[in-house]
């Protein structure tokens, strides 16, 4: 039985498919929505479409950005030999607020799990690959840690320790199972500081 109009069912419905929000979250959420003036509504929903047709993925690291380059790899304060690899953008802003890491990224967007059928095809590799063809000193496996970043992160220092660059991993300060992008930027420098080589 539906207590609602049609159209606050269906808002709530859609704002419940998204990641983290339960049906009361759904709820409240939609309610205040609808609470506000127009105008706000308006303006908000532009900025959701705004940013779906103006966001893409950076041509160099494939963080998600607006520009053709993102500014963490456009920067040459950045040390391009060192490339930090990470599941998502979130995991990159996560390392970014340390302050402390001064090379660049590349975001594999998404990691390795057969079980949800994603393989090596389905990430981000290929373009990690062609950039390892540069002047890269080292490579930075953060993928998280957990069954699918540390399968990810066996295939990634295999596929890349016969090419002669340094492969380190992540310190354990990183609790097992954890996303990096809730974990506070004492711990993640911690883990980044105490990287041992693969």
């Amino acid at each position: 039985m539906d207590y609602y109009s049609s159209y606050i069912t269906k808002l709530i419905e859609e704002l419940g498919r998204l990641p983290g929000i339960g049906s009361k979250s759904a709820q409240r959420l939609a309610f205040y929505i609808i609470s506000q003036p127009e105008e706000q509504v308006k303006h908000f929903a532009e900025t959701i479409l705004s940013a779906k047709e103006n966001v893409h993925y950076c041509q160099c690291c494939c963080t998600l950005t607006d520009r053709d380059i993102c500014p963490i790899c456009a920067s040459p304060k950045r040390d391009h030999s060192t490339i930090m690899v990470v599941e998502t953008t979130r995991d990159m802003a996560a390392y970014e607020k340390t302050g402390q890491y001064e090379g660049v990224y590349h975001v594999l967007q998404g990691a390795i799990d057969p079980m949800r059928g994603i393989g090596v095809n389905d990430i981000r590799l290929r373009e990690l690959i062609e950039r390892l063809k540069g002047d890269v000193q080292e490579v930075i496996i953060a993928t998280n840690l957990g069954v699918e970043g540390d399968a990810t992160a066996l295939y990634l220092r295999n596929l890349i320790k016969p090419t002669g660059i340094k492969v380190t991993r992540i310190a354990s300060g990183v609790p097992v199972g954890g996303d990096l992008e809730c974990i506070d930027e004492v711990t993640l420098l911690r883990a980044l500081n105490g990287r041992v080589e693969q």
